[in-house]
């Protein structure tokens, strides 16, 4: 699929501003425009605040270019519907993750403990933010410790993976593995993140190598993660290549941490510039899934139950979301869990319409572009 597939939703004329991702809101400047220096703050309450901001998100539903073949005699009982899905040797009973958010701080243990408690109670994946933190200062590590209220779904741990090339290692990916008792580990891609953050860390010579050095010494699988801005089909063949066999699209459409980490940085322009760059998460389903033997986690800027029937029709095996969770982990575990449930019926109800009762027929139906 070439590049200018990325922009299927756009009109004439407005095909380098769907490249480029829409303008942010006007919203008035944070007061934190000049930003004290990076040593002086909390990266991790920072994000949870912006992240929540409705202009951090790119504003672009990609998505929405895709329609189903409704069917009007669906010829199935709506009751007969099975959402449940093998996923880390468990059973989901939807094919839901809440997806990696963050950790660190007092706010985010409280966040990870609601998520963690609402999967648990609907039984979905769910998955902490880095803890890099939590490696560097143990007194962070109750903050990502959650399997005590999620004892029996899968739980996955979050490593950046280029903190490989900064003393990260496999008895590093351990600790953070034993440190939550976690099914999985996460390793995120995050260049362009890392780029525009003030304090980023921009050595991601010679990951790759390392990455499936890990992912093969390591006693629980490793999930290769983008976080905003998508994996192309070369990058998944390659990480396939290092024994890496869970892909997180997470593509582009949802929150943007270029506008986050431009903000941070207290330039705003360059965040606007870099705000939908990337591969939208459609296109990227579809360029993971051509690599025989990668089971494909959908991420990025799925929003309700209709996206999530579309990522799996585009062929993804399990859908992520993060942003539809964080307000409601910042309320209750009960609100986590009245959204996840608010998800499955959505995806039920699109089954139905469809006319198909279990997931693995889901991924057989074709979608319209």
């Amino acid at each position: 699929m070439s590049p200018r597939d990325l922009t299927l939703a756009a009109r004439p004329g407005e095909e380098a501003a769907a490249r480029r991702g829409p303008r942010a809101p006007a919203d008035p400047p944070l007061p934190d425009a000049s930003p004290a220096p990076p040593d002086l703050r909390d990266r991790k309450a920072e994000h949870i605040r912006l992240a929540l901001e409705q202009r951090m998100q790119l504003g672009a539903n990609f998505f929405d270019a895709y329609r189903f073949d409704h069917q009007a005699l669906p010829e199935i009982d709506f009751d007969e519907i099975d959402l449940s899905t093998p996923f880390l040797g468990r059973t989901l009973t939807a094919p839901l993750l809440i997806s990696c958010m963050t950790g660190g701080t007092e706010a985010a243990g409280q966040i990870n403990r609601n998520l963690a408690a609402g999967a648990e109670r609907t039984g979905v994946a769910v998955g902490v933010g880095s803890q890099r933190k939590a490696l560097e200062d143990p007194a962070k590590a109750d903050t990502f410790q959650v399997r005590e209220v999620a004892p029996s779904v899968p739980l996955l741990a979050n490593l950046g993976a280029v903190q490989l090339n900064y003393g990260v290692g496999i008895e590093e990916c351990r600790r953070a593995v034993e440190m939550i008792g976690a099914d999985a580990l996460v390793l995120h891609l995050n260049p362009l993140q890392e780029a525009i953050q003030p304090e980023g860390d921009r050595n991601f010579a010679g990951l790759l190598a390392k990455m499936g050095a890990i992912a093969r010494d390591l006693s629980v699988p490793v999930v290769a993660k983008e976080i905003g801005c998508g994996i192309s089909r070369a990058t998944a063949r390659a990480l396939a290549g290092q024994g890496i066999r869970i892909v997180d699209t997470a593509g582009v459409g949802g929150t943007s941490w270029a506008r986050i980490e431009a903000q941070r940085a207290g330039d705003f322009e360059i965040g606007e510039l870099f705000a939908g760059w990337g591969i939208p998460t459609p296109v990227s389903i579809q360029e993971v899934r051509q690599v025989e033997g990668l089971t494909v986690v959908a991420s990025g800027g799925v929003r309700n139950g209709i996206d999530a029937a579309k990522a799996l029709a585009l062929g993804a095996d399990l859908v992520g979301l993060a942003y539809p969770f964080l307000q409601a982990a910042m309320e209750s575990p009960e609100k986590v869990v009245e959204k996840v449930r608010r998800i499955a019926q959505e995806l039920r109800i699109c089954m139905f319409c469809l006319g198909v009762k279990t997931v693995a027929e889901l991924r057989e139906v074709k979608l319209h572009r």
